[in-house]
C-alpha cells in the first residue's frame, strides 16, 4: 500500500451501511489531519441490491475524483456477493481483502482469485452487530477490522468520530453498542 494514499473499495448490499462506513473512515482520517474522499456508486436502488462505495485517504491533497479501479483495500460486507461479483478486480498485489464472514481465512482464500501476497482478513461483523445492537448492519464493526488490518485510520480516531457523528442521531445506549462492536471487530478480526 502507498504510504501517501490508501484507496478502499467497498462491496455490500443496499441497507448494510457501506456508505455510512465509508464516510466514517473518511471523517476519521479528517480528524487525523488527512485528506479524504468518500463516494457511493449505486445500481438499482432497492434494498439488498449490490452496491459499491469508495474511500480515498491521503497525507496530501487528492487530485483525482473517479471511482477506484485499483484499490489497496477491499471490504466485503456480505459474503454472498463473492460468487456474484468479482470483488477482487484490480486489487493491488500487496493489497488487503477484509470480508464479513463466519468462514475461516483459509476457506476464503480458496474462494478468491488473488496472489499469495494479498492479505485476507475475516471478521464475523454480522454476529458482532447482532450481539451488540440487535441489527444486521455489519458496517460499524467492520470499520474496527479496517483500522487493525489496513491501518488506514487509528482505532481511537474511529471511536471519537463515531461518538461525534452518531451523537447527533442516536441514544447513548446505541452509541455505546456501536463503540463496543468496533472494538470487538478490532480484536476478533483474523488475518493471513
Amino acid at each position: 500500500m502507498s504510504s501517501v494514499m490508501t484507496e478502499i473499495r467497498w462491496h455490500a448490499r443496499a441497507g448494510q451501511g457501506a456508505v455510512t462506513a465509508a464516510n466514517l473512515v473518511a471523517e476519521s482520517a479528517l480528524a487525523e489531519g488527512r485528506y479524504f474522499q468518500a463516494m457511493p456508486e449505486f445500481g438499482p436502488e432497492r434494498m439488498g441490491a449490490p452496491l459499491k462505495a469508495f474511500t480515498r485517504l491521503s497525507d496530501e491533497p487528492i487530485e483525482v475524483s473517479n471511482n477506484i479501479e485499483f484499490p489497496d483495500v477491499i471490504v466485503v460486507l456480505d459474503d454472498t456477493l463473492l460468487p456474484v461479483v468479482n470483488v477482487t478486480e484490480g486489487l493491488a498485489s500487496d493489497g488487503v481483502v477484509i470480508v464479513n464472514t463466519s468462514n475461516s481465512v483459509d476457506g476464503l482464500r480458496g474462494q478468491l482469485d488473488v496472489p499469495d501476497t494479498v492479505r485476507i482478513a475475516t471478521v464475523d461483523a454480522t454476529n458482532i452487530a447482532l450481539e451488540s445492537f440487535q441489527r444486521n448492519i455489519p458496517s460499524t464493526p467492520i470499520v474496527g477490522a479496517i483500522s487493525k488490518v489496513a491501518g488506514a485510520v487509528a482505532l481511537e480516531s474511529v471511536l471519537d468520530q463515531l461518538k461525534l457523528s452518531f451523537g447527533r442521531k442516536f441514544s447513548e445506549r446505541i452509541i455505546d453498542a456501536n463503540l463496543t462492536s468496533v472494538r470487538r471487530a478490532y480484536e476478533e478480526v483474523k488475518v493471513q
